[in-house]
């Protein structure tokens, strides 16, 4: 171990400091104190709120990461006090602000904060946010208090809503448990709601300002804004759940087929994955899905590079089109359809999307001038009669829901997403995974009896629908937003991997995309512009590698049902020799599970073994040992492979 890097970077990919969450107690009610926010808010141990947060946003939906002064935290027997000042600032604007929260041991909670900018502020959102949860939620009841009083029952969406479900906003009531009630009250301002599960966010999320009215907008300088969240608890404490099966995995029944992995490509990164194409190849992967934009100086020879690449990589080449033109769509799609047949027709799938569909349009908003669907995708179809057609949306799932493509004139229905476009933690970003379940229900609603496709996707985003583009982070840290996000080099990136994977295959993906080959969504390491610690100087495959490639070589296999503690993810398949478990901690704590059966040996991938791993690609097969205990400890972020007989 004296050669590895730190715990963080085997970790994280990055030795940036977090702060940890303070716990805040009231009798019942807890929460954690997260820089000046609230989250995991529970009474009796049941999570009522996900989170309250006062957020500043930029003009491209950037959030700020205010600084904070003059924290006093006064916690008593019967409830807290938390109050600070904080200042959210760049180089051009300033926004200052106090907050006050106050816990009471009745299970009542306010959060209120007042502030004020400094000149004019240019933002997308300044204001609370209150996030519920889905667990236990979706598609349950809710009483919703509108700003004129009335009061209308409704439910929480089930499948994911497109467009807002709920609008001027008042306060919301939940039942959070069996008799247990939750009342959330916003005040300050009109307050609506949208289905966050569209960016694969595991929350509904209610917000200030309507986006209706003009965004970005600008705050006058002294112009105070006052507002407040208040939660209020009814009903009898539930019964205590048994804990027997707790940290127990269990099998189940076949529930479909593993689907084949892809892997994406930038056009810049052609050169070096053909460079490196004696460990991609080790990969196993059956997709390389290659992006063309002529906006971005992609030609012909960008065509060939791709093809060059899937043929280095032995993977099907998919082709991922842009199309500049509004008013000439048909003749551009025509003249590449030519161009692609010249070259024998390389591409078994062609995926197009529209120039103007790779930005977003919120709802309320006016759509942009952009080819008719219906005669895109007709002209898709006459320019490449032989090729499989692909449409919905090369940015995320979100803009895909709210603008379907023509499923009766296409093959296939893809997507994206990413893991961080709202919050940029550790904890944020794994519980993305807990609502892809919620993205493949509704891609499967959306796509009908035709396939769906996911990817290529990330925790990172390769472009931003919602600004100028996505952070390029020279600075190697944790923020919503990154291109290059650092997890994706440490042993939580290959947790979340394992778990994405394993939650679309069970969702009925038919292939499933993840990541890329060199780049910033890379599995081999590549000097680039960003920082890569450790693996800047050692070189190596990152640990998400080994968990590609063990997805790569279980596609086609029978896949089983597997029951899990929340905090763990899993896939389980059936070989010719048992069943292949694989499991996955996708928390920063230590977990012990017990196993459905007796394996026979174990791979361990984790921070004693992130060197060894690293600088060996065919580690799935060294690293494996004999194993015959029925139970497993995992430490943080751990991912492993357990064959049973």
């Amino acid at each position: 171990m004296s050669d590895a890097p730190s715990l963080a970077i085997r970790l994280f990919g990055t030795d940036e400091p977090v702060t940890p969450l303070r716990i805040l107690r009231a009798g019942a009610l807890t929460a954690e104190l997260d820089t000046g926010n609230l989250r995991h808010i529970r009474y009796a141990g049941i999570e009522i709120i996900r989170a309250i947060s006062f957020i500043v946003r930029d003009k491209n939906w950037g959030t700020y990461n205010p600084v904070i002064s003059d924290l006093v935290v006064d916690e008593r027997a019967d409830g807290f006090t938390v109050t600070y000042k904080a200042l959210a600032l760049d180089d051009n604007q300033a926004f200052r602000y106090a907050a006050r929260i106050e816990g009471f041991a009745d299970g009542r909670l306010s959060f209120s904060a007042e502030g004020s900018a400094e000149n004019a502020f240019l933002t997308n959102r300044t204001g609370f946010v209150v996030l519920h949860p889905i667990a236990g939620v979706s598609g349950h009841p809710v009483t919703i208090e509108h700003v004129d009083g009335s009061i209308v029952e409704s439910r929480f969406p089930d499948i994911i809503n497109p467009i807002q479900p709920m609008m001027d906003l008042r306060a919301l009531t939940h039942e959070a448990a069996p008799g247990l009630k939750v009342t959330c009250r916003m005040e300050g301002d009109t307050y609506e709601m949208e289905d966050q599960r569209n960016w694969t966010d595991a929350s509904y999320k209610t917000y200030v300002r309507p986006l209706a009215l003009p965004w970005p907008y600008t705050l006058p300088p002294g112009e105070r804004i006052e507002q407040a969240v208040r939660l209020t608890v009814t009903g009898a404490l539930p019964a205590a759940v048994s804990g027997s099966d707790t940290g127990k995995v269990t099998l189940g029944d076949r529930i479909g087929t593993v689907p084949p992995l892809g892997l994406g490509l930038d056009p810049s990164e052609i050169a070096d994955t053909i460079a490196k194409r004696d460990l991609l190849q080790r990969v196993g992967a059956k997709v390389l899905v290659g992006y063309y934009d002529p906006s971005l100086g992609h030609d012909g020879t960008t065509l060939v590079g791709i093809v060059d690449a899937a043929r280095a990589l032995d993977t099907e080449p998919w082709l991922e089109a842009v199309v500049q033109s509004v008013d000439g769509f048909e003749a551009e799609v025509a003249a590449l359809g030519k161009t692609v047949a010249a070259m024998g027709s390389p591409f078994p799938t062609v995926l197009l999307s529209p120039l103007p569909d790779l930005k977003c349009t919120l709802p309320g908003s006016v759509w942009p001038p952009a080819p008719p669907p219906r005669a895109f995708f007709e002209a898709a179809r006459k320019a490449f009669p032989n090729a499989r057609i692909g449409g919905g949306m090369f940015s995320l799932f979100t803009e895909m829901n709210r603008k379907r493509p023509p499923v009766d004139l296409i093959d296939l229905v893809s997507f994206t997403t990413t893991a961080m476009l709202h919050a940029g933690d550790d904890i944020s970003v794994t519980e993305t995974l807990e609502t892809l379940p919620s993205v493949a229900l509704s891609a499967s609603a959306i796509a009908g009896d035709k396939p769906y496709a996911v990817g290529p996707s990330a925790m990172g985003m390769r472009m931003n629908p919602y600004g100028e583009a996505p952070f390029p982070n020279p600075g190697n840290i944790r923020q919503a937003i990154n291109f290059n996000d650092p997890r994706q080099r440490g042993l939580l990136g290959a947790a979340w991997a394992l778990g994405f994977f394993a939650r679309f295959a069970a969702g009925g993906a038919a292939t499933i995309t993840l990541g890329g080959t060199t780049g910033a969504f890379g599995l081999v390491a590549v000097k680039h512009a960003w920082p890569q610690p450790y693996f800047d100087e050692a070189g190596g495959v990152f640990p998400m590698f080994h968990v590609l490639r063990g997805m790569a070589r279980l596609a086609g296999k029978p896949l089983l049902k597997v029951t899990t503690p929340d905090t763990i993810e899993a896939i389980a398949a059936e070989t010719g020799d048992g069943v292949e478990l694989w499991l996955a901690n996708r928390t920063g704590e230590e977990q012990s599970v017990a196993l459905p059966g007796v394996p026979r040996d174990l791979f361990l991938l984790d921070a004693d073994s992130f060197v060894a791993a690293a600088q060996d690609p065919n580690a799935l097969d060294t690293l494996t040992k004999p194993f015959d205990d029925r139970t497993l400890v995992l430490t943080s972020y751990a991912v492993t492979r357990l064959r049973l007989s």
